[in-house]
């Protein structure tokens, strides 16, 4: 059974780089893009940031270009994603999924959320002063 495990979240002051974890279980792990993802109440799923299972492709939402870094550790079944200088609006709880069938064999990975599956139950990120 799938399933996957996030971790890390918490009450984070404005500027503040906490750094969120994605640990998998019951998957060959390595065959996998992976995507973070945030939801606030009220406003659909939003896609962060995205990597294939090999790492080579990298994808960021604009809104957290150059603040946000993914990163995996197949060995491990994590991925993880270093948040910096984090600010209100990025108060959520943070997902992470597994691509699709139809994610696999594409060179570029997408953080769209209807191409996932798999969500794990969210860490809440709150960053606040």
């Amino acid at each position: 059974q799938v399933q996957f495990v996030e971790s890390g979240g918490g009450l984070v002051e404005p500027g503040g780089s906490p750094r969120l974890s994605c640990t998998a279980s019951g998957l060959t792990f390595d065959y996998y893009t992976i995507g973070w993802f945030r939801q606030v109440p009220g406003k659909e799923r939003e896609g962060v940031s995205c990597i294939t299972s090999n790492g080579h492709s990298i994808v960021y939402a604009d809104s957290v270009k150059g603040r946000f870094t993914i990163s995996r550790e197949n060995a491990k079944n994590t991925v993880y994603q270093q948040m910096n200088n984090l600010k209100p609006e990025d108060t959520a709880v943070y997902y992470c999924a597994k691509g699709s069938s139809t994610i696999q064999g594409e060179r570029t990975c997408t953080y769209v959320p209807t191409r996932y599956r798999n969500w794990g139950q969210g860490t809440q990120v709150t960053v606040s002063s």
